[in-house]
């Protein structure tokens, strides 16, 4: 089965929507500087698409350079993560946040459940 992309129903490239939300996201500009820099390129979008294509596509690149990170740190010899619990309250109800920490102390994986227990663990584990 193959994947879909998730552009398939826009008629803007990926190039061009990959562009102004990475503009929008890497750099301090507004939405209003994103469309002014795009249309001095000589791509005509608005601002409020701009902030769309960042609501809709924001999380599916964040996933793509965190996964990216990951096989990089991954591929040096000294990489060592651990696995960390920390009980916490939501709204009065005991819950435990899963943390995977790697060797210089950065989260790059959070996992939150209701109960403690082998099957919590193996899914968070299945997740990374």
């Amino acid at each position: 089965m193959t994947k879909r992309s998730p552009f398939r129903y826009f008629k803007t490239s990926p190039e061009i929507i990959r562009l102004a939300v990475m503009l929008y996201v890497r750099f301090p500009l507004s939405l209003r500087n994103v469309e002014d820099l795009l249309h001095k390129r000589g791509i005509d979008a608005s601002h409020e698409t701009i902030r769309f294509w960042w609501s809709r596509f924001g999380p599916l690149f964040a996933a793509e350079i965190r996964r990216k990170w990951v096989q990089q740190l991954r591929a040096r010899s000294n990489w060592q993560w651990h696995l960390d619990e920390v009980f916490v309250i939501i709204n009065g109800v005991t819950h435990y946040l899963w943390s995977a920490v790697d060797h210089e102390r950065e989260v790059f994986e959070s996992y939150v459940t209701k109960q403690r227990d082998r099957k919590a663990a193996l899914n968070f584990l299945k997740k990374r």
